[in-house]
């Protein structure tokens, strides 16, 4: 009897992972989030501000602002009644500025090798208005990242795909 395979895909993980980790260029780095800013959400953009603080990024930053994307760690909850996986203002937000991570994508269908766009600008038809997630297509709110690309263009169930860094800004 010969074997067979089901035929089933396996989920990409969780927005904020980094993937293909034996890559050695891979660059992570560490900023502070400003005070005063909103939540950063694994697996969300990130831009660097003027007092070396870091916050997500809004309709007030373009792309060459865009530094990185926050990395899914092992934190402790501070709302028991949730398991929000978020760095806060005045935490240490460690930041892929180069390499594979996963992210949720909202809007388009990757493509490998495909451009990428992050948004910047609630929408309405997103939940939570999606700003500082990415999408596979040009749309009205969001800006395409230079030097960020689909790594496989596939995208799971849960709507996460794995994108590239291919350059670092800092």
């Amino acid at each position: 009897m010969s074997g067979k395979a089901i035929g089933k895909n396996f989920d990409l993980g969780y927005a904020g992972n980094v993937s293909r980790d034996r890559d050695r260029d891979n660059i992570i780095v560490s900023r502070v989030v400003k005070q005063g800013e909103q939540d950063i959400l694994f697996g969300q953009a990130v831009v660097l501000n003027e007092d070396n603080t870091i916050q997500k990024i809004d309709e007030e930053n373009t792309q060459e602002q865009c530094i990185g994307i926050a990395i899914r760690e092992v934190k402790q909850t501070t709302n028991y009644f949730t398991s929000e996986g978020a760095y806060h203002q005045g935490d240490a937000c460690s930041i892929l500025t180069r390499g594979s991570i996963t992210v949720k994508c909202n809007k388009g269908t990757p493509k490998a090798g495909g451009k990428v766009y992050v948004r910047t600008t609630q929408s309405e038809s997103i939940e939570n208005g999606g700003v500082g997630e990415f999408e596979a297509e040009q749309d009205t709110g969001n800006v395409e990242l230079e030097n960020v690309i689909f790594t496989t263009g596939q995208l799971d169930k849960n709507n996460i795909a794995e994108i590239t860094i291919l350059e670092r800004r800092i």
